[in-house]
């Protein structure tokens, strides 16, 4: 049996060893990309360890909870996501990888809720496919280029919790893709659909990331806000949230995703607007303009199934 380890290695005895032999014997991989994020892993992970000097019994908690959250995650619930975005790693991401900014709309993270394949709308559909409360919202926007070029043929993947905190895949009384729908620009960029004015909800607090937060004291609670997928052949994909709410509101947003850049301006209408016949008051509108960049236009992979289950909150 051939051995790769060097006549001169040295058995570990001590704590300054482990790290450069851990290092050591990563080092003849074919991947330089891989080798330079493992190495870099390790010597972070090491660091940290060193640093918080934590006893054996946290040790197996910890490796108790990341336990935890991977059979939390299934296929109408993704706890990997979510404990990525409490911890920040999901906005640090999103900031490393879309912070080149050209003069595109700001992105913001996925969360745990996208399903993908949500129906095709036509402009103008409702996307409330349930009796669902709330107040009507007509949501209008356009799509362009940096320069103010319509881009035609766009596609705005659309999702939002109910008024009642819950996204469909969490509560049984909803219809199938309640609030989830397909849209597509039309020549001079436009788009619009009705919905109903979103509200702030807190994230599913019943499995380790909910423990986390309880012994964290931290607030559990996302700023009301409406997700988008903005996609179209030859632009990089954005992947992005539209926020109404208070200011305390975004600042305290549990998955630190609220961003001033993207939040929305929603009217309130009391009385009847002939700029959206048949809209009964009071009601609420809003407009937004898109911006995409040219580069590639690949789409996310989905947190979750959609498989329907019954809510746990």
């Amino acid at each position: 049996m051939n051995s790769h380890i060097s006549p001169e290695a040295k058995l570990i005895s001590k704590e300054a060893d482990v790290t450069p032999t851990v290092l050591a014997a990563m080092s003849r991989g074919d991947d330089p990309r891989l080798k330079q994020i493992m190495d870099a892993m390790v010597r972070h992970l090491h660091a940290f360890l060193l640093e918080a000097r934590p006893t054996e019994a946290e040790f197996e908690y910890a490796l108790r909870w990341i336990t935890a959250v991977g059979q939390a995650t299934n296929e109408a619930h993704n706890e990997t996501v979510l404990a990525a975005d409490v911890l920040g790693a999901s906005t640090l991401i999103d900031l490393i990888n879309n912070d080149g900014m050209q003069g595109e709309t700001l992105s913001a993270l996925l969360g745990p809720f996208y399903r993908g394949g949500a129906p095709k709308c036509v402009n103008g559909d409702c996307i409330a496919r349930s009796d669902t409360p709330g107040s009507q919202l007509y949501f209008t926007g356009r799509v362009t280029d940096p320069a103010g070029r319509p881009v035609e043929g766009a596609t705005l993947d659309v999702w939002q919790a109910s008024p009642v905190g819950l996204y469909e895949n969490q509560d049984e009384t909803q219809d199938d893709f309640n609030l989830r729908g397909r849209f597509t620009t039309d020549g001079d960029g436009n788009f619009h659909f009705v919905s109903v004015k979103p509200a702030g909800y807190p994230v599913p607090t019943d499995g380790p990331v909910g423990d986390l937060l309880r012994a964290q004291k931290r607030t559990p609670m996302r700023p009301a806000h409406i997700h988008f997928i903005v996609s179209a052949p030859g632009y990089k994909t954005l992947v992005t949230q539209i926020f109404s709410d208070s200011h305390e509101a975004l600042v305290n947003d549990v998955v630190f995703g609220a961003k001033q850049q993207i939040v929305g301006k929603f009217f309130r209408h009391d009385s009847p607007d002939p700029e959206f016949p048949g809209a009964e008051a009071p009601f609420y509108s809003c407009n937004y303009h898109f911006k995409l960049v040219e580069g590639q236009s690949v789409l996310p992979l989905p947190p979750i199934s959609g498989k329907k289950v019954a809510h746990h909150g």
